[in-house]
C-alpha cells in the first residue's frame, strides 16, 4: 500500500480540497448539521478506504441521497431518529454484500457508464460556474437539475450575470491559470512540480488573496463566498457537534422504509461509481463489488453511530484521485485524515479558502470527464452505442444521476432487444437450380423468445417450392417459443411445397411431423443444450 506513497500523498491533497466543500455543501443541501457531512467524509476516507477493495475509489457523503435525507429528517421527527435509519441501512448493505448482490454492477452497459461519467463532468462544470464568479446561493454538492433553492442549473447561471463578485472572480481566474500552467507545463519540468500539486498552490494563493484584499472595497471576498467549516471554541463544543442515533425510534416503520431506501440507493450509486472508476483507472484494476458493499455498509454503520450522513463511493472524488495520479487506497485514507486533522486544528484557516478557487479545481475535474472528443468517438461507434450514451448524458444533466442512469439503462435494454431481434439467425441462399430454391438458415448460439418476430418474418417470406435447411448445430439454447414457431410453420410449408431439413446434434430429420415431438423425444447431446 505504501509502494506509491510519492504519488498518493499529492493526490490525497487534491481530493481533500475537492471533498471539503462537497462534504459541507451536501450536508447543507440535506438539511443536516454541517459537521455531519465532514463526519461522513472522514469515515468514508479512513474506514471505508481501508476496508474497500478499490485502489482508487474515494467514498464520502452522497449528493444522490441529499433529497432522501432532507425528506427523511422531517418525516422521522428529527436528525437523531434519521441516524437510526442510516445505521440500519448500513446493516442492510452488508447483507447485500454477503448475498453477493454486487454482481449487479457488472450488468450496466459500457455506453451508459461512459454517459454517466460525461454527464457528471458537464454537471460539475455547469454547477461550478456560479461559484466561479462568486455567486453561491446553491450549496456545493447539489448536482440535481432542479435545485433545493427552487431554481435550476441554467437559471442559476443566468442569475450569476447580475451577481458577480470581482474579488472572487479574479482569484478564480488566477487559480485556474495556475492549474492549467501546472498541468500543461510545470508538471513536465521537474519532480518538485509533481510532488507539490497545482491545486495546493491555487488554494494557498486564494487564502493569501483573501487576507490581502479583505479591506478592499472592490476586491474583498465576503464570508458568503468562503468555505464554512464549524469552528469549535473548545473540546466540549467540538464533541458537542457529534449526534447519536435515538434507537427508541427503531419500532417506527418509516425508519425501516428509509433504511431500505438508503441501502438500495447507496448500493446502486456505489456499484455505478465502482464500474465507472474501474473504467477510468489507467491501470485497469478490478474492484471486488461484494467487498465494496460490505465496506460501504460498515462505513454507514459507523457514520450513523456518530452523527454522519450516509456514505457511498463518489465519482467526483474518485475521478479527482485518478486525475491526480493516485495509485492505492492510501490516497483515500490520507484524504480522510486530512479532513479530520484540518477540522480539529485549522478550521479558521480553512474558512479563508474562496469557493471560487475550489470551483476552478472542479472545472478541471469536470472537463477531463467530459472531453469533447468523447462525444465524437461515441457518435462514430454507431447508434447502438451512441443513443444510450447521449440519453444518459442528457438525462443526468436535466434530471439527476439516478434518473439519468435509469433512462440510459432503459434505452440500452431496448437496443439489446433490437440487436437480439436482428441477430437470431443467418440466411444463406445456396442454390437456385433444379426448380427449388435451396436455402440454409443457421440459428445463433442462443435463440430466445425475443427472436420470434425476426424468425417468423423470415419463414413467412420464403417463396414456394423451397428446400429449407435449418442448422442448429451451434445453438446451445433454443427457446420453446421458437420450437412452436417451427412446428406451426411445418403445416404452412406443406401447403407451399416447402421441404424442411433439420440438422442438429440430436440428429438429422427431413420434414418432421412434429418439431415439438422431435425435441421432446430425441435425447440431448452432451455438447448441446438445444
Amino acid at each position: 500500500m505504501f509502494k506509491h506513497i510519492k504519488s498518493d500523498i499529492p493526490a490525497s491533497i487534491v481530493v481533500f480540497f475537492v471533498a471539503l466543500p462537497l462534504c459541507l455543501g451536501i450536508a447543507l443541501a440535506s438539511g443536516a448539521p454541517l459537521f455531519s457531512g465532514l463526519i461522513a467524509g472522514i469515515i468514508g476516507g479512513i474506514f471505508v478506504g481501508a476496508m474497500s477493495g478499490s485502489k482508487i475509489g474515494v467514498s464520502g457523503p452522497a449528493a444522490g441521497l441529499a433529497a432522501i435525507v432532507l425528506t427523511a429528517i422531517g418525516t422521522l421527527g428529527g436528525y437523531e431518529n434519521f441516524l437510526v435509519a442510516v445505521v440500519l441501512g448500513g446493516i442492510i448493505q452488508m447483507i447485500f454484500g454477503f448475498l453477493k448482490a454486487g454482481v449487479i454492477g457488472y450488468y450496466f452497459p459500457s455506453s451508459v457508464i461512459k454517459g454517466m461519467l460525461t454527464g457528471i463532468g458537464i454537471i460539475i462544470i455547469l454547477k461550478q460556474i456560479p461559484h466561479f464568479f462568486g455567486y453561491d446561493p446553491d450549496p456545493e454538492g447539489d448536482w440535481a437539475f432542479f435545485q433545493v433553492d427552487g431554481k435550476n442549473t441554467f437559471t442559476e447561471i443566468l442569475d450569476t450575470v447580475n451577481n458577480i463578485s470581482p474579488g472572487a472572480t479574479l482569484v478564480a481566474i488566477i487559480g485556474l491559470s495556475i492549474l492549467l500552467l501546472w498541468d500543461k507545463v510545470l508538471s513536465k519540468k521537474g519532480k518538485i512540480f509533481q510532488l507539490v500539486q497545482g491545486p495546493l498552490v491555487a488554494v494557498a494563493v486564494g487564502i493569501l488573496f483573501f487576507i490581502l484584499t479583505q479591506n478592499s472595497e472592490v476586491l474583498a471576498i465576503s464570508s458568503d463566498h468562503l468555505v464554512s467549516v464549524p469552528v469549535p471554541e473548545d473540546i466540549d463544543s467540538f464533541i458537542g457537534q457529534f449526534s447519536f442515533p435515538n434507537f427508541s425510534a427503531i419500532t417506527n416503520p418509516q425508519i425501516w422504509i428509509t433504511a431500505f431506501t438508503i441501502a438500495l440507493v447507496a448500493s446502486l450509486e456505489t456499484l455505478l461509481c465502482v464500474e465507472a472508476t474501474d473504467k477510468l483507472d489507467p491501470h485497469k484494476n478490478v474492484t471486488p463489488t461484494n467487498r465494496e458493499l460490505l465496506a460501504q455498509g460498515a462505513g454507514n454503520i459507523i457514520s450513523g453511530m456518530i452523527g454522519g450522513l450516509p456514505i457511498t463511493q463518489v465519482i467526483v472524488r474518485s475521478s479527482a484521485n485518478i486525475q491526480s495520479n493516485g495509485r492505492t487506497k492510501l490516497s483515500a485514507i490520507i484524504h480522510g485524515f486530512l479532513l479530520l486533522i484540518s477540522v480539529i486544528l485549522i478550521p479558521t484557516l480553512l474558512n479563508m479558502i474562496p469557493l471560487s478557487v475550489l470551483a476552478a479545481i472542479l472545472f478541471i475535474v469536470g472537463f477531463k470527464l467530459a472531453k469533447p472528443a468523447l462525444f465524437v468517438k461515441m457518435y462514430r461507434l454507431g447508434w447502438k452505442q451512441s443513443i444510450p450514451f447521449f440519453v444518459t448524458v442528457f438525462g443526468i444533466v436535466f434530471t439527476d444521476l439516478l434518473i439519468g442512469i435509469s433512462l440510459g439503462l432503459a434505452v440500452g435494454i431496448v437496443v439489446i432487444l433490437l440487436k437480439s431481434y436482428q441477430n437470431s439467425h443467418f440466411l444463406h441462399i445456396e442454390d437456385k437450380s433444379n426448380g427449388k430454391h435451396k436455402i440454409k438458415m443457421t440459428l445463433a448460439e442462443e435463440v430466445t423468445f425475443f427472436n420470434k418476430g425476426a424468425i417468423l418474418k423470415e419463414l413467412d417470406s420464403l417463396p414456394r417450392d423451397t428446400y429449407l435447411e435449418i442448422d442448429i448445430l451451434k445453438t446451445r439454447y433454443l427457446d420453446h417459443d421458437i420450437i412452436e414457431i417451427l412446428d406451426d410453420f411445418s403445416l404452412k410449408a406443406k401447403e407451399r411445397n416447402i421441404d424442411i431439413k433439420l440438422v442438429s446434434k440430436r440428429g438429422v430429420v427431413e420434414n418432421p411431423p412434429s418439431f415439438i415431438g422431435f425435441f421432446e423425444e430425441r435425447p440431448k447431446s452432451k455438447l448441446s443444450l438445444s
